[in-house]
Parts: C-alpha cells; structure tokens; sequence
C-alpha cells in the first residue's frame, strides 16, 4: 500500500511537470520576434548639417534619411558661403561615421540633396537640387552617357539630379539631371522629385514638373491647365534611359 501510494504520488509530479515544460515550451514558441527596422525611401525639406556633426545632431534636424538595421544615411546641404549650399551625404554604423561626402558638387551652383533611395545593399540612389551650371566640379562628370548630362540652357530654375551612389563609400558611379523645358523657348524650368522606388530593374521617379515635362524622348509634353503637373518617369538602373513618361493631362 505505500509503495502504491508512493508510485501514485510520483506519476501526479511527473505529469506536473510535463505539462508545466509543455506550456514553457509553448510559451518560447510563441513569444514575438522583433522585425528589422527598415526604411527605404525618403523624400522631404532638406536639411543643413556638416561632415563634421554627430549622428544626433543630424538625427534631430529631421531630414531625409534612410535606415537597415544599425545602419542610417542622411542627405542634406552645407552653407558654405552666405549665398552658396552644397550637398552633404553621411552614414553611421551603430552611431560611428562611416563615411560622409562633401565633394559631389562645389561650385557656387546652389545645390543641396532632399531624397534617398536604399535597398539596404548594394542598391542607393541620391536626389540633389541644381541652379544652373557653374564653372567647376558638379555632376557633369558624373552624367557622362545619361539620360540627361546637363542642367541645359537657362539658369535660376530649380531641377533634380538623380545620382546612384556606392553605399559603401559614398562614391557616385553615375548621375542624370532631371528637367523640365520649356516648349517656347526650349530653356531649362523646374522639377521638384516628390517620390522614388526600385523594383530590381528599373528607378521609378515621381515629381512635380512645371511647363512642361519631358517625354522619354526628352522632348517637351504638350500639356493642358496649370502647372506644376504630376509627372512619373522609369528609368533604367543606370539613369540612361527613360522607359516611360507621364504627366496629368499631357501627352
């Protein structure tokens, strides 16, 4: 009798314990995983800040960046002379520059950077303001063989440069200018990109154009009422080509 009670007594404890590893197995199980942060697109007012400032500092200066991970890229503009900007690019890792570029373009072109594009590898893309052209280094050298090589005829009129970037150093493999012409006189007129994404082939832009956006041939659309008109364009990866143009009631 007590050995029977004693074997009763054991198997109550066992089954116990078997459902108490059984809830801790399902409770392990189930518990949740937290998704990496990642942001691969931004597009907004660009900020100022130098090679030389913290990630914090930037950070709070709520400009555009992009983030995988631990990683985060920035882009904005430097005042470098009371009526001059220049473009600023930086990434930290874990909050350590990694590198930050402040030569892509140095003339008295008053140029800044507004918008990023990341796939969180190999894939970045930069968008930067353009004045009219100056003597001296600007994206010229990089648009070489692209879909547009310069900022054109004209000049006070604020267009887009759209560069594709090597995420591990900040260097620009190539770049386009991205306009909009004027159909009277064929001089250079605004564009502003307002959004970018990346489906593995082709760089889909979309932008606010003043009169008048360029086809994919780089003509001017002929368009009707006001502008600035919506204006979406797909570039191959390599910014030479345009695949497609389009623009609300133009043609």
């Amino acid at each position: 009798m007590i050995y029977h009670h004693q074997l009763q007594k054991y198997l109550t404890l066992f089954s116990i314990a078997v459902i108490l590893g059984t809830d801790l197995a399902i409770t392990q199980k189930t518990s949740p995983v937290f998704a990496q942060t990642v942001v691969n697109s931004s597009v907004s007012k660009s900020v100022t800040f130098t090679c030389n400032d913290s990630e914090a500092t930037i950070k709070a200066k709520n400009g555009p960046k992009v983030l995988s991970g631990q990683t985060t890229i920035y882009i904005g503009y430097q005042q470098v002379s009371s009526s001059n900007k220049d473009p600023r690019i930086v990434r930290f890792d874990n909050g350590i520059k990694k590198w930050c570029r402040s030569d892509y373009e140095t003339t008295n072109d008053d140029g800044t950077g507004y918008g990023l594009f990341w796939d969180g590898k190999g894939v970045l893309y930069g968008v930067f303001t353009s004045t009219g052209t100056q003597t001296g280094n600007d994206f010229r050298r990089f648009a070489n063989g692209r879909w547009l090589t310069s900022y054109g005829s004209g000049g006070g009129a604020k267009v887009a440069v759209i560069a594709k970037i090597n995420p591990d150093n900040g260097s620009v493999y190539y770049a386009t200018f991205l306009s909009a012409r004027k159909p009277s006189d064929g001089k250079t007129n605004s564009l502003v990109v307002t959004g970018l994404s990346w489906n593995g082939v082709n760089l889909s832009v979309n932008a606010d154009s003043w009169w008048t956006p360029r086809r994919a041939d780089k003509n001017s659309m002929t368009c009707s009422g006001s502008s600035p008109y919506k204006y979406a364009a797909a570039f191959t990866g390599d910014l030479s080509k345009v695949s497609a143009a389009s623009a609300a009631t133009c043609y």
